[in-house]
């Protein structure tokens, strides 16, 4: 197996953009959907949160993900895979047990932003077609499980009146708990908050070699270059990246990307992600 390459980031921070932009340049591939939560949680999927801890990534649990990252190394024919699942933010230790030779990208986004955007995922219609996507990746033995969530937040959707999901993003160990003592803008700003601090937590105690960090606004207002600061540490060709530019993104058009929160009222979130 070539270089793995985990991006790691709270919900709405820009990981799907900068999976999007690396997965552009040679030898470089990764899932045809957005992420492999449920690869990620096999072997583990009854656990009621996605904040494990490294002692589950057994032998059978590591082996199984590993043979994911061959698969879709062979079938994409390259040498990197990248792989983004916001929900790995929460266990980066278990993510680095599961893959020792992995390198890192941890991506942060300005936390208010990221709330705004977070609120209307969870306030969103469900998109059979994205979700679709996703249940290819289902491992067969999960299947009932996953139907049974999927028909559970549908109708907790049409049926609770809250217009909203039953669940979106990272499940954090007192989700629930949280979503019934807190308005919805302020579970986003909680979930923001644990996923950012818990990875930033675990990538304190790792090699400076295994990881790199990185801003959404910095990465949108500068992307050639630091889309070849993010090559040179992963060991990929930073020739042409400009070129790679042209072809598949228009550069000005990723300027609007950065957004202001004027306009927004934060008293709530900011008290408690901002103590």
């Amino acid at each position: 197996m070539g270089q793995e390459v985990v991006i790691i980031g709270a919900p709405r921070s820009g990981t799907n953009l900068l999976r999007d932009v690396l997965t552009k340049l040679p030898g470089v591939g990764t899932w045809p959907c957005d992420e492999i939560n449920y690869i990620w949680r096999h072997g583990n999927v009854r656990y009621p949160s996605d904040e494990f801890v490294p002692s589950m990534a057994t032998a059978k649990v590591c082996h199984y993900i590993r043979k994911q990252f061959a698969k879709i190394a062979d079938r994409e024919a390259v040498q990197t895979i990248v792989e983004k699942t916001c929900a790995n933010s929460l266990r980066v230790g278990f993510v680095d047990r599961v893959l020792p030779e992995a390198k890192f990208v941890f991506i942060r986004r300005n936390g208010l932003d990221a709330v705004a955007s977070a609120q209307h995922r969870w306030s969103a219609s469900l998109d059979p077609v994205y979700i679709w996507n996703k249940a290819r990746f289902v491992p067969l033995g999960d299947l009932p499980y996953y139907a049974f969530q999927y028909m559970g937040n549908r109708l907790y959707r049409l049926l609770s009146g809250k217009k909203r999901l039953a669940s979106w993003g990272p499940k954090l160990k007192n989700m629930d708990e949280l979503l019934e003592k807190y308005s919805l803008i302020e579970v986003c700003g909680l979930q923001w908050e644990r996923c950012v601090n818990s990875a930033a937590a675990a990538f304190a105690a790792m090699p400076e070699s295994k990881v790199i960090d990185v801003t959404y606004e910095r990465f949108v207002s500068a992307p050639v270059e630091e889309t070849a600061r993010l090559a040179g540490f992963l060991g990929l060709s930073q020739k042409l990246i400009h070129v790679y530019f042209i072809l598949f993104f228009q550069h000005d058009k990723l300027l609007h990307l950065v957004p202001n929160h004027a306009g927004h009222s934060w008293i709530n979130v900011t008290s408690l992600i901002c103590p």
